[in-house]
């Protein structure tokens, strides 16, 4: 079993608090995140930054890894992860995560690439904790 922790502090209110993100390997130090950083126009990270961030990264290990059992290897795989965030019933839900996806994978064909990407997107653990409907577009260059 592995545990990786992560932590956040927040003090004030909701738009006018502000609060710190780390990570406990320390990649993220008491990154400052607050209410314009997330629902405005303010630069800096958010929790569907992070989230969209998490799964990008997992998806593309997972898929290196599925990739093995072709007998392929990827010269390069590249993804992009967009989380939706939405008002729902009252309050605020991810409801997405959008994979965009290219690879070079020598000696892949279309179909045997898109068999393994489709498993990575539904195998990967960050998926797999997801409540939310994940799709991909997925090119092999």
């Amino acid at each position: 079993m592995i545990n990786k922790s992560g932590s956040a502090n927040w003090q004030g209110g909701l738009k006018d608090g502000t609060g710190t993100v780390s990570t406990e390997s320390g990649v993220l130090d008491k990154q400052n995140y607050g209410f314009n950083k997330r629902f405005g126009d303010e630069a800096g990270t958010n929790p569907e930054e992070l989230i969209a961030a998490a799964h990008a990264s997992c998806f593309s290990m997972a898929l290196s890894n599925i990739l093995g059992d072709y007998d392929l290897k990827a010269e390069d795989i590249s993804t992009v992860a967009t989380v939706t965030l939405e008002q729902v019933d009252g309050g605020f839900a991810v409801t997405k995560s959008h994979l965009k996806l290219t690879a070079v994978i020598p000696g892949a064909s279309e179909e045997t690439f898109l068999e393994a990407a489709n498993k990575a997107k539904a195998g990967c653990p960050i998926s797999k904790l997801l409540n939310a409907e994940i799709t991909m577009d997925a090119k092999l260059a």
